[in-house]
């Protein structure tokens, strides 16, 4: 953790404007979510996510000044969007405080009230914390970590109150800051992710809730109640645990002990399939892959993983792809590998749901992390691979035992030929991950080329566990991106693929459905539809995409989520963009599926024709609302309309 410069904020002048406390009051309870999130992020992540979701309610409800009379409002608190003078008073005392609860505790000299556990609120029997995000948020969690409580407070203001730099540094001034340029410039090293500070990864509001030690509470009490023999009870009682703490590594003490909970975490209860039972077995899913890896008989890395599942620790991070549970198996789940991946020990993991995924250091338990990803219903095109690690830019993935090559290609270069990657053990070898990208400018997207001997597949890793399947062909008809024509109807597009990472997404199938002659004789542009499929049918997200003749690079013209359009169900979609043509002439182009019989704009541009294709004159900037007619006499919208 980085030092931190908090200098005594100065003392307000009588001349100063004031806020009544009402007011501040008001402001306190109408933003109340709001302000808890902004402590949540700037406390210092060692605190733990239980008690930095306690402490984040405390010193918002504290921020309340004492008394009601009128109190003195400093420069700071006028400064940013939100003009409502309550609440940038109350936003500085939160920040004030929860800057001051990551000062180091010095001997001889109180510890403030923030730096101390909280009094209120209190939960007892619980232990509360955010919602699991994806790898983005994850990921974006562990760089505010590493910054200093005042280099968060710059990060946070930037990106979640959406403050001008000139303010942000007014207000870290005014919370006590004594280095703004310092924090500013540590601030500025973390990418511009700020729409993930509005995740649930960071909402105190909104809760995961699990039991504490439920013996241990329980004994406390027997404990409480022969205080004649409070010695005893609590010699006893730092037993109880038994080997919790130990062989079960970075997980939580058990909360409960029943039959099938102890299978769950027995070692020698896990499904271990034969090496060859794939080769007769009617399924080829996840659940006929062997168990392999180096480290299959470690029974004491296995039951640490199983504890991990069922009862991870604080510690411990957890993520899940959108809709999967992150809850303990109901019973022995299946091992599929365990074994040295880089620097950590991997143990990957089946219970006909899900895959999880558990990884420690060589060297400990500290830092262990816990990943699920839903895979019910995976064929043996979804069943490939599995992501085994993550290493800077680099992934690996242990493939299933019917795959007889790997390769890697840039789906943005089609012609440029595929490169063996070696598999040793299922085991590929490290390759580039466009999940790892930074955002900004693309110029190549690498994707897994797998072949089993019956076909070949293209599959791109998305920041989930399992690889996503990339298809092309209309809805219904949709087949696997491989030869010539597949890749290069995919090459354009392949960059828009960054739109549905860390979604939970299964597949991913793009469709040229319509092609338009534009006007001033500018030749043939597509009209492509990409859309994403999930694992938990539902959260599917859908872009309309205009690729215009001599561009590399296809346009984002619409986009919608949980919509029917360009599926199965409804193979329809309808979507329009402004373009300048080379005469330096504005068109509104609009394009539907093959049976749009005919479409009209209204707003900014009006016009009308029959068929599928629409060329009007516009101004630059206009906009404009599409609806189409199809040949059955339904209308539909425009995409994301």
């Amino acid at each position: 953790m980085q030092s931190q410069d908090v200098a005594p904020h100065p003392s307000p002048s009588l001349a100063d404007p004031v806020v009544d406390v009402e007011q501040a009051e008001a402001a306190l309870v109408e933003h109340y979510p709001r302000l808890v999130r902004l402590a949540y992020l700037v406390l210092p992540p060692r605190l733990g996510r239980s008690r930095r979701v306690l402490t984040a309610h405390a010193l918002t409800q504290r921020a309340l000044p004492r008394g009601r009379t009128p109190l003195p409002l400093i420069p700071a608190q006028s400064a940013g969007r939100n003009a409502d003078p309550g609440y940038t008073l109350v936003r500085l005392r939160v920040l004030r405080t929860a800057l001051e609860a990551d000062l180091p505790l010095r001997a001889r000299v109180l510890p403030r009230r923030s730096q101390l556990p909280p009094v209120l609120p209190q939960t007892w029997g619980l232990k509360l914390f955010p919602r699991s995000g994806g790898a983005d948020e994850l990921a974006l969690d562990r760089q505010l970590a590493a910054l200093s409580g005042p280099a968060r407070a710059a990060y946070v203001l930037r990106g979640l109150e959406k403050l001008p730099e000139g303010d942000v540094r007014v207000v870290l001034a005014e919370a006590g800051v004594a280095d703004v340029a310092g924090a500013l410039r540590a601030a500025g090293e973390v990418p511009e992710r700020y729409a993930l500070l509005d995740s649930p990864e960071f909402d105190a509001c909104s809760l995961q809730a699990r039991p504490t030690d439920l013996i241990r509470r329980r004994q406390h009490m027997k404990a409480a109640l022969a205080a004649g023999a409070a010695l005893l009870v609590c010699g006893a009682l730092l037993g109880m645990p038994g080997d919790a703490w130990g062989p079960d590594g970075a997980a939580a003490p058990p909360y409960a002990r029943n039959p099938g909970a102890e299978a769950a975490l027995d070692p020698g209860r896990l499904t271990r399939v034969a090496p060859a039972a794939w080769q007769t077995s009617a399924r080829s899913d996840f659940s006929v892959w062997p168990a392999r890896g180096a480290l299959v008989g470690d029974r004491a890395l296995l039951r640490r993983a199983l504890a991990v599942w069922a009862r991870p620790g604080e510690t411990v991070q957890v993520t899940a792809t959108p809709g999967t549970p992150s809850g303990g198996p109901s019973g022995p789940p299946q091992l599929l590998y365990a074994g040295n991946v880089g620097t950590a020990r991997v143990v990957i993991l089946y219970d006909g749901l899900r895959i999880a995924r558990y990884a420690e250091p060589k060297d400990g338990t500290a830092g262990a992390a816990l990943d699920f990803a839903r895979v019910d219903g995976a064929g043996p095109a979804e069943a490939s691979a599995v992501v085994l690690e993550r290493a800077d830019v680099n992934v690996r993935y242990l493939t299933a035992p019917w795959v007889k090559r790997a390769s890697v290609r840039d789906l943005a270069k089609p012609d440029a030929p595929a490169r063996d990657l070696a598999i040793t053990g299922g085991v590929t070898a490290p390759l580039a991950s466009p999940a790892a990208r930074k955002p900004g400018a693309c110029t190549s997207w690498q994707v897994l080329q797998v072949s089993d001997g019956t076909g070949t597949r293209v599959m791109s890793d998305l920041g989930e566990l399992v690889p996503a399947r990339l298809t092309t062909g209309g809805p219904g008809a949709a087949a696997d991106t491989a030869g010539a024509e597949g890749l290069r109807a995919w090459a354009p597009y392949a960059c828009s693929l960054d739109a549905v990472r860390s979604a939970g997404v299964r597949s991913v199938n793009t469709w040229e459905y319509a092609d338009q002659r534009l006007p001033d004789a500018s030749g043939r542009a597509s009209w492509v539809c990409t859309r994403a499929e999930t694992w938990r049918g539902g959260g599917e997200r859908v872009l309309a995409q205009f690729h215009a003749p001599g561009g590399t690079l296809g346009t984002v013209a619409a986009q919608a989520e949980n919509v029917t359009a360009c599926g199965a169900k409804d193979p329809h979609v309808l979507a329009g963009v402004l373009w300048k043509s080379p005469a330096d002439r504005w068109y509104l182009l609009a394009a539907g599926s093959r049976d749009t019989e005919s479409i009209r704009t209204t707003g900014a541009v009006s016009g009308s024709g029959r068929g599928n294709v629409l060329a009007v004159r516009a101004e630059q900037g206009a906009r404009a609302a599409l609806k189409g007619t199809l040949r059955d006499g339904r209308t539909v919208g425009g995409l994301g309309e």
